[in-house]
């Protein structure tokens, strides 16, 4: 099982920012999904990003990794424009930048093992022996120990979407993009990938978190940001949203219609 991971501290993260998404622009046909939008992530931080259904937000994660184009803006990592990547240039980013899948998308005809070892085996100069040992010690790092000869279809929701998580890692992403992890799982799988969440996060890694969870969201987040007509509309540090929430962000909160 995970232990016990402190939440984050309520005060202003600090620190360098990691990745800066400027006047991003974004359409699908002729529906503009994101407009003018802006956001900078602090090295270390969780955000936690809310928002109504069609509001842009898993949009938004795959825009951050290159499966979708933008229109116009510019997000900076690394001193580099990503939406300015060519496909050859992207797929050295994506191990720097890793991206959870809301269903964990594991092969199905692998065993845990073996999908946690195919992007190190592709990816990595490491041997079988070499990769099966990084995969074991992430399983029991992640509380995932004894999973390793099962395939994806003997394992829980819950445990699909940890050893997904777990294999988003695998390669040591300096960030990693979460889509709604705690989709269709009960309140105690739930808290299992809030700890994993905050177990990565206590080992310096930065989170971005699209979820319709609040309770998750209140869980593991620094700062909760709220997306709505295409940009973001209100963020807040966790501290200044259990104190004086933001009247948008509350009324999300509170289930009442946001337009």
């Amino acid at each position: 099982m995970v232990s016990q991971i402190a939440p984050p501290a309520a005060a202003t993260p600090q620190g360098p920012t990691i990745l800066a998404i400027k006047a991003l622009e974004s359409r699908f046909g002729r529906k503009t999904v994101h407009k003018d939008l802006s956001l900078d992530i602090i090295k270390g931080e969780v955000i936690a990003l809310l928002g109504g259904s069609g509001s842009g937000k898993s949009t938004l994660l795959r825009t951050l990794i290159g499966l979708e184009r933008p229109i116009s803006g510019s997000c900076i990592f690394d001193n580099q424009d990503l939406f300015r990547l060519t496909e050859e240039e992207w797929k050295k980013v994506r191990g720097h930048i890793a991206y959870a899948f809301q269903g964990g998308a594991l092969f199905d005809s692998l065993t845990v093992e073996e999908n946690l070892c195919y992007p190190l085996l592709e990816h990595t100069n490491l041997g079988p022996q070499q990769a099966r040992e990084q995969v074991l010690q992430t399983l029991a790092r992640l509380g995932l120990q004894g999973t390793e000869h099962l395939l994806p279809a003997s394992l829980s929701g819950g445990m699909q979407k940890r050893v997904g998580l777990a294999r988003a890692i695998m390669l040591n992403p300096t960030i990693i993009l979460y889509d709604e992890p705690t989709a269709g799982l009960d309140p105690a799988n739930s808290r299992k990938i809030a700890e994993t969440i905050l177990t990565l996060r206590a080992s310096g890694k930065t989170s971005l978190l699209v979820t319709h969870d609040t309770v998750t969201a209140l869980r593991v987040a620094d700062r909760v940001a709220f997306i709505h007509a295409g940009r973001i509309a209100a963020i807040q540090t966790r501290a200044e949203l259990l104190a004086a929430p933001d009247p948008m962000i509350n009324a999300y909160l509170q289930g009442e219609d946001v337009t």
